[in-house]
């Protein structure tokens, strides 16, 4: 008969053994695309052409490299810090419970489910010179500022922002739920304010999701391109949408140039991760 009760050690080992096993195919898929794109890179699996080490494709878009580098960090950072915002206030209104914070949330959890695709082209519809804001607000067309493919891509921003504010809402709203009562109550009975508690209770905990989630809405905001290529100006490019464009080109050997983008959007993204673990150990709930 079946021991009810394993021991703790066996448990842990059989969880360690189940993460392993689900990770093989994640890191055979990760590691092999990645590799075979850095090869691709550096001339060492061309489409076509002799295998050259070579770095050509970094070479041959350095042009243009540094004002998509600039523009892709742009809007990931800003899209971002806009997000950071409105999905902690968000999050603070569905921890903070009542018919309001329902309300919140369902609002929250529907804006997750819908495809950026949509939002791209809801957020053309109402922000573009001839959309439905500037009719509802009665300006006309020529004083209208360029907010679809404009020079500040704010149309890009505002979509990024909105979506991922939501999803940044539900982590941080799901992290706080079951831990934030405990700390929050006593400091209510101590006689605390509802700021006090906000700056001493809410933002330490709610710093590690924040982190976390934050970290990946600058990564994906980083690496997608159909809102950029949507909304955004033909030049300069986002990285993603560069690297999209070179991978359609009718000439062949662009795949070494767009695997070259690639690569760099990779390590951007490591940085940025490094920079959040660092964050991490900093945070006071990881101390």
């Amino acid at each position: 008969m079946a021991n009810p009760n394993p021991d703790p050690v066996n448990r842990l080992r059989g969880a360690r053994l189940l993460l392993i096993v689900g990770m093989i195919p994640v890191v055979v898929v990760v590691v092999g695309g990645l590799g075979s794109t850095i090869l691709q890179s550096i001339g060492l699996m061309p489409l076509v052409g002799p295998v050259r080490l070579s770095v050509d494709a970094y070479v041959s878009t350095a042009p243009a490299l540094l004002s998509s580098i600039g523009t892709s960090l742009w809007i990931a950072a800003a899209s971002t810090a806009v997000a950071i915002v409105l999905g902690a206030t968000t999050a603070f209104v569905v921890v903070s419970g009542g018919r309001l914070g329902r309300i919140v949330g369902a609002i929250g959890a529907v804006t997750v489910s819908v495809p950026h695709l949509i939002g791209a082209a809801t957020m053309g519809l109402l922000l573009a010179d001839s959309g439905v804001l500037p009719r509802l607000l009665g300006i006309d067309a020529t004083a209208w500022p360029a907010l679809v493919a404009g020079p500040w891509w704010v149309a890009v921003i505002a979509e990024y922002a909105w979506k991922e504010s939501a999803f940044i809402a539900l982590v941080v709203a799901g992290t706080l739920l079951t831990r934030v009562a405990q700390f929050d109550e006593p400091a209510a009975m101590l006689g605390a304010s509802r700021g006090a508690r906000l700056r001493m209770v809410f933002l330490p905990l709610a710093a590690p999701a924040l982190i976390v989630s934050a970290t990946i809405v600058f990564i994906y905001t980083l690496g997608s391109y159909e809102v950029a290529w949507l909304l955004g100006r033909t030049y300069p490019e986002p990285l993603a949408v560069m690297a999209i464009r070179l991978f359609n080109d009718v000439s062949l050997s662009s795949r070494t140039e767009s695997a070259a983008i690639a690569v760099l959007t990779v390590a951007i993204s490591l940085a940025a991760v490094a920079v959040a673990a660092v964050a991490m150990r900093r945070s006071a709930v990881w101390r």
